[in-house]
């Protein structure tokens, strides 16, 4: 099967960083990378604006990585308690899903997309837990989650 190749102009999570020349599908680029403008052909024209704009890239890219540490290090220092209905032998009544999760550290001031939150499955029994939520690429914080009885 043939392929494109495209350079990155912003972060693509599992695809690369912004800067690399990438391969991938011709349908992947058209209908998904293209239009989001996440990459471009890698032309010469292209490689230019890319070596003009480098510099502004890895400033970006800096900052980025020391807000996820500052980040990491407030989500660590909380816990988050979700109170929940449970029968006798621990099982939830509902489940605890990674959106809830978000709500409640939205509620204590920390804003996180819910898909950055890694659970396995949805939490249906009560305990504690602890939680990954991939903030970059290289930082991933771990949130310790009690689910109580009501």
């Amino acid at each position: 099967m043939a392929s494109v190749k495209l350079i990155l102009l912003e972060d693509v999570e599992n695809l690369g960083l912004a800067g690399e020349e990438i391969s991938v599908s011709p349908g992947y680029a058209r209908n998904y990378l293209v239009p989001r403008k996440l990459a471009a052909t890698a032309s010469q024209g292209a490689l230019r604006q890319l070596a003009a704009r480098k510099e502004k890239i890895e400033e970006h890219r800096k900052e980025e990585l020391e807000g996820a540490k500052s980040l990491a290090s407030k989500i660590a220092e909380n816990e988050v308690t979700i109170q929940m209905e449970a029968s006798d032998d621990n099982r939830l009544f509902g489940s605890v899903t990674n959106r809830v999760i978000a709500e409640k550290l939205a509620e204590k001031g920390i804003q996180i997309e819910h898909h950055r939150i890694r659970l396995d499955g949805h939490i249906r029994e009560l305990g504690t837990f602890n939680i990954d939520i991939k903030l970059h690429s290289e930082i991933t914080a771990t949130l310790k989650l009690s689910i109580v009885r009501v």
